[in-house]
């Protein structure tokens, strides 16, 4: 069984991004239907007044965290003091192993997804990409084959994840592993709502903004700057108007666990 945590009542997985990626490697050979979810600052903040989505996190197989934000709630909720919040926030910037004690790395979705792809190249596992805007996803799928040319995607769809007829399209399509890029919490209530009715796949997994990332209709921040905890100033830098979710993950929602503490 994973070992989890709670953050505003949303659990955590303690895994690395390898462990993570051992399990769901193990989960794929078992028969069973199994949700991942990539919870970030902002998902926490939306299931504070989302309640339908605080119960469907609750309910997923494996959660991972994606924020630097995340490991400094853990780390900040095991004794917290006020105080000692504070100096977490700074040492981000200086000092990110003081906020590496409870959940030990940030795992992206963009990440888990490419490794997930990587492993399953040479497997008879199926892939189908759903969301993101008209032609991300197909673009997406042809950059991986690019770098995966062994990888079966048998199928994307960007187009309205109401659609009647789109569980039939994923059924059709065989697929095994299906990752969803509708955005937070809209890709999950999609997963939740829909996977018991899709015939063949095992794994279903949220991925937010990673088809625009592999399609490279935007740009991803350099690596250094991911591993210290910055990719959100790059991306703001990049599209001023995300400064309301970059003041939510940045400022509320420090603000809101220290809050509830």
């Amino acid at each position: 069984m994973n070992e989890r945590i709670f953050i505003l009542d949303v659990p955590f997985d303690k895994k690395t991004k390898q462990e993570a990626l051992n399990v769901i490697l193990s989960w794929l050979k078992e028969n069973k239907k199994c949700h991942i979810a990539t919870p970030n600052p902002e998902f926490l903040l939306e299931a504070q007044k989302n309640q339908r989505f605080k119960k469907i996190l609750n309910e997923t197989d494996l959660n991972i965290p994606d924020g630097i934000g995340i490991l400094w709630a853990a780390t900040y909720l095991q004794n917290p003091k006020l105080l000692k919040g504070i100096k977490l926030l700074i040492s981000l910037l200086f000092h990110q192993k003081s906020c590496k004690k409870i959940l030990k790395e940030r795992v992206s979705g963009a990440d888990l997804m490419l490794d997930i792809c990587e492993k399953v190249a040479n497997t008879p596992h199926k892939i189908f990409l759903l969301g993101a805007c008209e032609g991300i996803a197909k673009k997406a799928s042809e950059n991986l084959l690019k770098q995966f040319p062994a990888l079966k995607i048998v199928g994307t769809y960007a187009g309205n994840p109401n659609e009647k007829n789109l569980v039939e399209k994923i059924n059709s399509s065989k697929a095994n592993i299906i990752f969803v890029a509708y955005g937070a919490p809209k890709q999950e209530i999609w997963i939740h709502e829909n996977l018991p009715k899709l015939t063949n796949v095992k794994l279903a997994m949220g991925v937010g903004g990673a088809f625009d990332f592999i399609a490279k209709s935007k740009k991803r921040a350099p690596k250094f700057m991911r591993n210290i905890g910055l990719e959100w100033l790059f991306r703001l830098i990049q599209e001023p108007k995300r400064i309301k979710r970059i003041w939510n993950a940045v400022i509320k929602f420090p603000y809101t666990v220290t809050k509830k503490r």
